[in-house]
């Protein structure tokens, strides 16, 4: 039997059920945090809808990244550059990354986000454009944190290291995202 998006029919894995089966953990989590008292733990009804939102997007996206190839380096480049996403959103909506969460310069992040998102439709979503895409954002996104450091200097502290470091973590995510691209994008030439 042919295999699909979602698995193999004839007994396969069936991929889409475990993602989003593991999207709603993820949603599911905090719920339960909260009804066993974790300490921390206070989601609003906004908070479930966001991180909702997210996942979905997040899913969907990918969902249609695994149609548009069947390259496993473009599905993992889409896989990495989609979470590096992910987790600077949830990030910066959480606590901020650089200050807190309403420090006026983690505006930045999300235009770094934009610029990435925007050459990735320039680039038609094709491997090679789209690795240049992952590589702009990583070079957006330590653009952002150095203008945020460098506009509010009574903000260098004991934070520093740990936005410094957080930043370059997703900076190197896209980096490895464009580094699968290029392959994809090699792989397609030869």
């Amino acid at each position: 039997m042919a295999s699909n998006a979602g698995g193999q029919r004839n007994g396969g894995v069936p991929w889409r059920i475990v993602g989003w089966g593991f999207a709603v953990a993820l949603l599911l989590l905090p719920f339960v945090a909260m009804q066993a008292g974790a300490d921390g733990v206070d989601w609003s009804r906004g908070d479930f809808i966001v991180f909702g939102l997210m996942l979905v997007t997040v899913g969907g996206a990918f969902e249609l990244a695994v149609r548009a190839s069947g390259n496993w380096a473009y599905r993992g480049g889409a896989a990495l550059g989609l979470l590096a996403m992910f987790l600077v959103v949830w990030a910066n909506l959480a606590v901020g990354i650089v200050g807190n969460e309403h420090n006026p310069w983690n505006q930045l992040f999300f235009l770094a986000l934009l610029i990435g998102i925007t050459s990735a439709c320039l680039a038609r979503f094709r491997a090679g454009g789209m690795s240049v895409a992952m590589l702009a954002t990583s070079v957006s996104l330590m653009a952002a944190y150095a203008v945020a450091r460098f506009n509010r200097p009574e903000e260098f502290g004991a934070h520093l290291m740990v936005e410094l470091v957080g930043t370059s973590i997703f900076a190197l995510l896209f980096v490895g995202s464009a580094a699968l691209f290029r392959k994809a994008a090699r792989d397609r030439i030869s």
